[in-house]
């Protein structure tokens, strides 16, 4: 079975091809020199030579913050959204499976209730979510076959993340400030990849949430984990969104997703968070305490 990665570059996408090529299928990686998905001739041209029979969408705009500057909001509106729609028109043309990457933040992060995949009480609160919504809207009004996986808290090996600036930034701090009333759960891009291609190999589409288990947590108790598993001694003081006030994208209180479909479908769950983050510390030269 041929797939085609968008966003093969990236921290999600290079461990989705990695996953597809370990399990014997025909991985074909593009990026943005490879198509550019906001050039709908260049998507239509790619698609006819490649014909794919699943197509994994990786490929985001996921500054949020930038994503807020004027200046930026076409930009990303093109790749969150109308390049999706484009995507979208192809898998259709040719029948194909596809697999969408959303996010948490389509919803507005309020109260403490984990939001379910199929609830549609949809309220971004920044542009980054606004454009993720919209590509969502796009795979679903227009295609059967398909899934639209909604992640949190993402890192890998390829590319920023949280982890690696909390560790950067604790070699040369004694003390960190972090925000304590953003609640939710990490997501290892390794683990999620694998999950990813289990679900490309089945026809139980529809709306998921996938985020590693380990139970939720603020950004303050994560980076305290952080540096207990890789060994530094850093303060962790936590504080609260409108104490920090650094971001200029508004950003979700509650980001609890609630897995459970996952396993109604038959599908394994994700490591613990825990678990993902020290094999994650391991891959990056930080022993576990």
């Amino acid at each position: 079975m041929k797939v085609l990665v968008t966003g093969a570059k990236g921290q999600l996408g290079s461990d989705v091809v990695s996953e597809l090529e370990k399990r014997g299928f025909e991985a074909v990686g593009v990026d943005i020199n490879e198509m550019d998905i906001t050039d709908s001739g260049n998507v239509e041209r790619v698609f006819d030579r490649i014909k794919p029979k699943v197509v994994i969408h990786c490929a985001a705009w996921t500054a949020v913050d930038a994503a807020e500057e004027e200046v930026n909001i076409p930009k990303v509106r093109n790749i969150n959204a109308i390049g999706t729609e484009y995507i979208v028109k192809e898998c259709k043309k040719l029948d194909a499976k596809m697999i969408y990457i959303s996010t948490d933040y389509v919803f507005d992060g309020q109260g403490t209730t984990p939001w379910l995949p199929d609830c549609n009480d949809y309220k971004p609160l920044n542009v980054y979510g606004q454009t993720k919504l919209e590509g969502e809207l796009a795979v679903a009004n227009l295609l059967d076959k398909y899934f639209i996986v909604r992640i949190a808290w993402v890192f890998g090996l390829n590319g920023k993340n949280f982890i690696q600036t909390m560790l950067n930034i604790g070699k040369t701090h004694d003390t960190v400030r972090v925000v304590n009333d953003q609640i939710g759960t990490p997501t290892y891009t390794y683990d999620l990849a694998r999950l990813l291609v289990d679900m490309a190999e089945t026809e139980k589409y529809g709306y998921y949430h996938a985020t590693n288990e380990g139970g939720y947590v603020s950004w303050y108790d994560f980076t305290k984990e952080i540096y207990r598993q890789a060994g530094y001694n850093t303060k962790v003081i936590p504080v609260s969104t409108a104490e920090y006030g650094l971001s200029k994208a508004v950003r979700p209180f509650n980001s609890r997703l609630d897995k459970s479909k996952l396993v109604e479908n038959g599908f394994q769950p994700l490591p613990t968070w825990q678990d993902a983050l020290a094999r994650y510390l391991k891959e990056v030269g930080y022993g576990a305490n």
